[in-house]
């Protein structure tokens, strides 16, 4: 597809596309965050914080892979990991390979709530975004998303900045 080198409007077609995108994420990240604070006392950030955390080798990363992982500032990932350890969630660890920097680490209580809003979530994702669509189109969609991203679809496919799961 030729692509404009000026500065002109976009086009009826692509400016329809480029804001339902944004207004589809944002909606669908704004009702997933109600669903899980209502449900479980958790946001979905924090609810990512457990996810990542669980699915990193010893159930633990460290604060600036935690920040590239859940697509929030250092100060951002901070607080909410002080927040999460004062509810016993996760705790700090010092980084004993190069006494730099902290690891973040699951605890029990932390893997208790992510097994209690798993199913909150997972409700929320099919409910909200996959019902709309059949097997093909997520195929689709899937390829769409790695022709903007290569690697977008892959599970475990690293989170460009500024993107929120």
């Amino acid at each position: 597809m030729a692509q404009p080198t000026d500065h002109t409007a976009l086009t009826p077609a692509e400016l329809a596309a480029w804001r339902g995108m944004l207004r589809v994420q944002a909606s669908l990240l704004r009702t997933m965050d109600v669903d899980l604070s209502t449900a479980h006392g958790i946001g979905l950030r924090s609810y990512e914080v457990l996810l990542h955390l669980s699915d990193a080798s010893g159930e633990r990363l460290r604060m600036n892979e935690l920040c590239d992982s859940v697509l929030l500032s250092a100060s951002g990932v901070s607080r909410l990991v002080d927040r999460m350890e004062r509810d016993g969630l996760v705790h700090r660890e010092r980084c004993t390979e190069d006494g730099r920097g902290y690891w973040a680490v699951l605890t029990a209580a932390g893997h208790e709530k992510l097994d209690e809003a798993r199913p909150t979530h997972l409700d929320s994702v099919r409910r909200l975004f996959l019902r709309h669509f059949g097997e093909a189109d997520l195929t689709r969609l899937a390829d769409y998303w790695d022709r903007v991203l290569p690697g977008a679809a892959a599970a475990g496919a690293p989170i460009a900045p500024g993107v929120a799961l």
